[in-house]
């Protein structure tokens, strides 16, 4: 064990470096929503599949209505009537037209649709059938009203690409080209765990001493949001046979990685380090950042554990660096990286030197988003967490922004 402190992106590769993505299942459409696709999808057919009216009107050949103007149209005989989920019967000859549906298949040969609005056509009077002729006052333009074959994307081109997030509108398009159980990245199980002789449940009285338990419902709620099965344990006595006991528990839950809250510093009752170090490896478990320098890293029996610190924003703050990544690297996500801004400081900023997460909020001024403290910087105020939407980042070795610096910030729910 190295008891160097690590850069944060020091951290970050060796938890990559020690994770894969997991395996592979097929699910049912309604259900993939969210999921990481684990094979990358090209097109089997064209989008659209064939040539179609994208409004309600009348497929004509240009050359027949180039004479029509907005006092004195060009009335033709509507020869076909074409509905969405239809075929036309035949090609369109030269002077006539045909009512189409929006959607519905154009018939071959015609260059335009002209919209309704353009005509004389009577929806009240002809809404089942069209009116025998129509009477249309524009000259029209090529391909007007018109979608053409293939005009999203051709056969054999790539729709969507492996490691990316089934979005809703994705899921449409997976919908569309037919694939009805498209191939994902299993979720990851992680099972979370607080540690500590303080803690006690939110439902209970508080005594001398004691303090409610919070990690783990953060975490969870963190952990469902990232697309992971949560699997949260009792909070553990900071008592070694407990711990190990409880750990014991997430390897016969099946888990891909633990997490752990508190434990892993070096006080006198932070049991959680020994127990990784006499049932596994300790890899790392300090890293040069502020809030929660005492992050461990490791593996218990073989799986993979973090080992975050107990006080809140620390946890917190330590999931979005480290674990989210970890996340992502399970689930086969790529490319998934937080929405960073730049904003101007409202007022000094003093650190320490680490690289520093300050809780903040972002407020639009004008032309410029301006950054403002939420409130003291204690590890433990989740109150100023709260009233956060971003994390203003000061680099390592920065001790000190004036009002009026400009800071990245990092948006909490980006």
């Amino acid at each position: 064990m190295n008891p160097t402190m690590l850069s944060v992106i020091e951290a970050q590769e060796k938890i990559a470096a020690a994770l894969s993505p997991l395996g592979t299942e097929r699910v049912e459409l309604s259900s993939a929503a969210g999921r990481i696709l684990a094979e990358s999808i090209q097109a089997d057919h064209d989008l659209p599949p064939f040539s179609n009216s994208s409004v309600d009107g009348f497929a004509v050949h240009l050359a027949d209505i180039e004479t029509a103007a907005e006092r004195q149209g060009i009335t033709l005989p509507v020869v076909m009537d074409i509905a969405a989920g239809t075929v036309p019967p035949a090609a369109l000859k030269p002077g006539t037209a045909a009512r189409v549906m929006t959607g519905a298949p154009v018939p071959a040969d015609c260059d335009c649709v002209i919209p309704i609005e353009d005509t004389d056509y009577d929806p009240d009077r002809y809404a089942a059938q069209s009116s025998p002729a129509i009477t249309i006052f524009t000259k029209g333009s090529p391909g007007q009203g018109i979608r053409p074959q293939g005009q999203d994307i051709k056969r054999g081109e790539l729709a969507l690409e492996a490691g990316q997030p089934i979005s809703a509108q994705a899921l449409g398009l997976l919908a569309t080209l037919g694939h009805a159980q498209p191939l994902v990245y299993r979720k990851p199980k992680i099972a979370v765990l607080a540690t500590g002789d303080e803690l006690i449940a939110p439902e209970e009285a508080l005594k001398p001493g004691k303090i409610r338990e919070s990690n783990t419902y953060t975490l969870t709620a963190l952990l469902e949001k990232a697309g992971a099965v949560a699997l949260r344990l009792p909070p553990a006595a900071d008592d070694p046979q407990v711990i190990t006991s409880r750990l014991n528990d997430a390897l016969e839950m099946g888990s891909d990685l633990i997490l752990t809250s508190a434990g892993v510093s070096v006080g006198a009752y932070d049991y959680v380090r020994t127990v990784i170090e006499q049932n596994g490896e300790l890899n790392f478990w300090r890293v040069n950042v502020r809030p929660g320098k005492p992050l461990a890293f490791g593996h218990y029996h073989g799986c993979p554990l973090i080992g975050l610190p107990g006080n809140p924003v620390s946890s917190f703050v330590g999931f979005q660096l480290f674990v989210l990544p970890a996340i992502y690297r399970l689930a086969g996500r790529r490319g998934a990286t937080p929405l960073r801004v730049t904003a101007v400081l409202e007022e000094p900023l003093e650190t320490d030197g680490r690289e520093t997460y300050a809780r903040a909020v972002l407020e639009n001024r004008g032309s410029r988003l301006v950054a403002r403290l939420s409130g003291h910087q204690g590890s433990g105020n989740l109150v100023a967490l709260v009233r956060s939407n971003a994390l203003l980042i000061v680099p390592s070795g920065v001790k000190s922004l004036p009002a009026g610096a400009t800071i990245t910030a990092w948006l909490i729910d980006g």
